[in-house]
C-alpha cells in the first residue's frame, strides 16, 4: 500500500505539506493583536442593553426574552426566544419607516453606517435641537456623521425604565439644517430623532434626503469629539428598521 505521509514528499512536490512554525504568545511574529499595539485606542459601546426593563415606544410590543430550553432541566443546550418590535433599544430607521417607498433596512449603505463621526454635546437645558442650536454648536465643517449627546443620555445612565415624552429631539428646521450641511448620518440619544409631539416632519426630511438615522444611542460617558463609528443593523429583509450594535473608537 502506498504511503500517505505527505510530509515525506520532497519540497517541490505538489503534495508536499510544511508544518507551520508555532510562535509563543510573546514572540514578535505571533499573530495575536496585543493591547500595546494600540496603546491609545478606546472603544465606547454606545448600544443599549436589550432586556424587558428597557422602555419601548408607546404602543409597541414589549420586549420578551424567554428561556425555552434549559440544561438545568435536562435539555442538551440552553435556548432562548426573543419577541420584540424592530425599533427597540439602539436601532436604525430605513426610509420605508415614514416614506412607504420600499427602501427597507437591508438596503442601507454600510459605507455610511461606518466611518468618521463627530459627537457634539448640547447643554442640559436645551429642549430642542433646532437649526439655531446646530449653527451655534462646535460642529466641524464637512462632518458627515453626527451624533447628539443631550440630557437624554442621563436617562440611560440612571436606567430609567419608563418612556419619557419630554426627550430632546431634532426639530424640522434642525433636520433641514442637517441636510443642507451634507450630514449623511445622525445619531439620537433617545428612542426617536424627532419630537414625540410630531415625529413625522423630522423623519420625512431626513429619510427623504437619504440620511441614515440611528436612534437610542447612549452617549453618557462619551466625550465630545471625533471618532470612528461602526453601526451594523440586523439584516431584516423588508423591514423599515432594525436593532443594531454600535460602537465608537477613538
Amino acid at each position: 500500500m502506498p504511503s500517505h505521509d505527505l510530509t515525506t514528499r520532497p519540497p517541490d512536490h505538489p503534495d508536499h505539506l510544511t508544518t507551520p512554525t508555532l510562535r509563543p504568545p510573546d514572540h514578535p511574529d505571533h499573530p495575536t493583536i496585543r493591547p500595546h499595539d494600540h496603546p491609545t485606542m478606546t472603544i465606547y459601546d454606545i448600544s443599549l442593553p436589550i432586556s424587558p426593563e428597557l422602555p419601548v415606544w408607546p404602543g409597541d410590543a414589549p420586549i420578551v426574552i424567554e428561556q425555552v430550553e434549559a440544561m438545568d432541566a435536562g435539555a442538551p443546550a440552553n435556548v432562548s426566544r426573543l419577541s420584540a418590535g424592530a425599533h427597540i433599544g439602539t436601532h436604525v430607521d430605513a426610509p420605508h419607516h415614514f416614506l412607504n417607498d420600499g427602501r427597507t433596512v437591508e438596503s442601507l449603505p454600510l459605507d455610511v453606517l461606518t466611518g468618521p463621526a463627530y459627537v457634539v454635546h448640547f447643554p442640559d437645558d436645551l429642549d430642542d435641537i433646532t437649526a439655531a442650536a446646530l449653527e451655534a454648536a462646535s460642529i466641524p465643517t464637512g462632518t458627515s456623521r453626527l451624533l447628539f449627546r443631550t440630557r437624554n443620555s442621563a436617562l440611560w445612565a440612571r436606567r430609567v425604565p419608563d418612556f419619557r415624552k419630554d426627550y430632546v429631539a431634532v426639530t424640522a428646521d434642525g433636520a433641514e439644517w442637517l441636510v443642507a450641511h451634507g450630514v449623511r448620518l445622525v445619531g439620537a440619544d433617545y428612542l426617536s430623532v424627532a419630537p414625540f409631539r410630531d415625529p413625522g416632519p423630522t423623519h420625512r426630511i431626513l429619510l427623504g434626503a437619504g440620511v441614515v438615522v440611528i436612534e437610542g444611542v447612549n452617549l453618557w460617558d462619551v466625550p465630545e469629539g471625533e471618532y470612528e463609528l461602526y453601526c451594523l443593523p440586523l439584516k431584516l429583509i423588508g423591514c423599515e428598521g432594525a436593532p443594531a450594535r454600535a460602537i465608537l473608537i477613538s
